[in-house]
């Protein structure tokens, strides 16, 4: 296995559940990436949170999909959750831990602390999973096999604050709609405090993009830095990130009072999430950014709340390298040129957490089954993990993209559903029956 991140810690866990020897290499912290910042497996980079908790949300359904399949993560991820709403969030610090303690205690599993720089052998079985940010030297490698230049598209990651330097008499603690608990700060704007905050993400100084010019730099629409959405136009944060829709301080009176709700209603809303189990962390959700860490500290500080906040982390942003998988790989996440090398993860085009930790899964599980002369697995296209496989290995490639979890992905229902609650529970039916007969077969 190279590379410990999600899809590597779970791919290597695969393997030695299954009874197979392991070695798992990961250069962290000998050599350590542009974003990381532990030597820890597993490390989540961007966000703390794995996506929807509900089955009938699409990172939800993988979540559960990946429990049912004994996910090493997941459990990880479950075991060390802290309140998020409807969300499964967790205490980086704690599930870090565990996770790299969980494999480095493994009979079966060998660590080894160095950078890979050359592909395996070939013939020799191995799982691809260095991410998004693969270092140059086996980037290179990786160009030579395929035969084609990297794709490349810039992510970034939010900055976190300490939970004590935010101003609860101005914000107030709700989720969405009030679903849940009241597990995010949210911290109201006026029109006029919006557009001031948008004139001053408009205008400040950017970080440099290391290694590319600014023009050759592409974003993946679904993790858009802030200042980007800021110049898509004055109101794309309000419909995006800062959306004041279902949000109500008690303080401003009664919400079922019309009048009321149409006088004090917020224009925009920042939201944090909290980052670590005791509530001393939190992140600003959607706050992706690659604006320079002096320029972060004055702009966010307008935000309504944050006047004096203390910054534990300010954004960062980074070159992601994935591979054009419908020209590479398989279903199964082999390669079609060498079916003894897979691949998982976001090197893969999948996006998002739980969508690595499906890749992971699936080529350790295949990896092993190679080793013990049996067929690789392929999971159907109604499950989510399947629906995202599939789309990686049969997309058109013209402008391919990084895909996360949605159930627009799966084939549809044989019959139509308006109402969605309903439609996306139909999903969720469907695709767990349709794991647990495929998992009864393939151990037949």
């Amino acid at each position: 296995m190279i590379g410990a991140g999600l899809a590597g810690s779970e791919a290597a866990w695969q393997v030695a559940s299954a009874g197979v020897p392991v070695r798992l290499v990961e250069m962290r912290p000998v050599h350590r990436s542009p974003a990381h910042h532990s030597g820890e497996f597993g490390e989540l980079v961007c966000s703390n949170s794995f996506g929807a908790l509900s089955a009938d949300r699409a990172a939800g359904l993988l979540q559960e999909e990946l429990r049912r399949l004994g996910s090493l993560v997941i459990a990880t991820a479950d075991a060390h959750a802290v309140p998020a709403g409807g969300a499964l969030a967790v205490d980086r610090g704690r599930y870090g831990a565990a996770l790299t303690a969980a494999l480095e205690q493994h009979p079966l599993v060998t660590v080894e602390r160095r950078e890979h720089t050359v592909l395996p052998a070939e013939g020799e079985i191995a799982v691809l999973a260095t991410g998004p940010l693969t270092s140059e030297p086996l980037a290179e490698q990786l160009r030579a096999f395929t035969g084609r230049a990297d794709c490349h598209f810039f992510d970034a990651a939010s900055p976190i604050v300490e939970g004590d330097s935010i101003d609860m008499a101005v914000a107030f603690r709700a989720s969405r709609y009030d679903k849940g608990d009241a597990d995010y700060i949210n911290c109201p704007m006026d029109r006029e405090q919006y557009l001031a905050f948008r004139d001053a993400l408009l205008t400040a100084e950017q970080a440099e993009v290391k290694d590319f010019d600014r023009d050759s730099a592409t974003f993946f629409e679904g993790c858009l830095p802030i200042e980007e959405l800021a110049r898509r136009g004055e109101d794309t944060m309000r419909y995006g990130p800062l959306k004041p829709i279902g949000l109500w301080d008690g303080r401003w009176g009664d919400v079922n009072d019309r009048d009321v709700r149409r006088a004090r209603r917020a224009y925009a809303v920042v939201q944090l999430r909290q980052e670590d189990r005791d509530g001393r962390l939190w992140n600003l959700v959607g706050f992706q950014t690659n604006l320079r860490w002096g320029e972060q500290k004055r702009v966010l500080r307008l935000i309504p709340g944050l006047a004096d906040a203390e910054f534990v982390r300010f954004g960062v942003m980074h070159r992601n390298t994935f591979l054009e998988a419908p020209q590479l790989l398989d279903p199964s996440l082999q390669f079609r040129r060498r079916p003894s090398l897979l691949a998982a993860g976001q090197i893969t085009g999948t996006e998002g957490y739980a969508a690595a930790v499906a890749g992971g899964w699936l080529a350790g599980t295949n990896a092993a089954r190679l080793v013990r002369g049996r067929p690789p697995l392929t999971l159907p296209r109604t499950t989510m993990i399947g629906a995202l496989t599939h789309f990686i290995a049969e997309a058109p490639s013209d402008r391919f993209q990084p895909m996360p979890p949605n159930f627009g992905l799966l084939p549809e229902l044989p019959d139509r559903i308006r109402d969605k609650r309903r439609r996306y529970g139909a999903y969720r039916d469907r695709a767990l029956a349709d794991l647990t007969a495929t998992l009864a077969g393939a151990a037949a």
